[in-house]
């Protein structure tokens, strides 16, 4: 690799929500970002609520042996999660295309 790509490598990866509930049903843990009025609005079954803007202050009480998804409405706040996640020690997804992507792959 590059000096260039190391620089600028995203320290996690974007995954699909088909991927990422396979991760999910493997024993990731799946945390959804967005703010508590979107939450109401519906959220996977299996996914923790923690908003973007609480992230960091509860990172520390993530197991860093547990692989974390991290999911928002479009996939922006979920990148900006993976990223605090990652440079946490934790090895962090990112949804691509967020809750959008995950109803329309059908997902619970």
């Amino acid at each position: 690799m590059g000096f260039f790509s190391k620089l600028f490598a995203k320290p996690y990866t974007t995954v699909s929500a088909d991927r990422a509930a396979e991760l999910v049903r493997s024993g990731a843990l799946l945390v959804d970002v967005r703010t508590p009025a979107e939450w109401r609005t519906g959220h996977a079954r299996r996914a923790q609520h923690i908003p973007l803007d609480s992230l960091a202050g509860r990172i520390r009480g993530l197991r860093k042996d547990r692989e974390v998804v991290a999911i928002c409405a479009s996939g922006m706040r979920s990148a900006a999660a993976a990223r605090q996640l990652a440079a946490a020690g934790l090895t962090a997804y990112s949804v691509r295309g967020g809750m959008h992507a995950w109803t329309a792959a059908g997902l619970e």
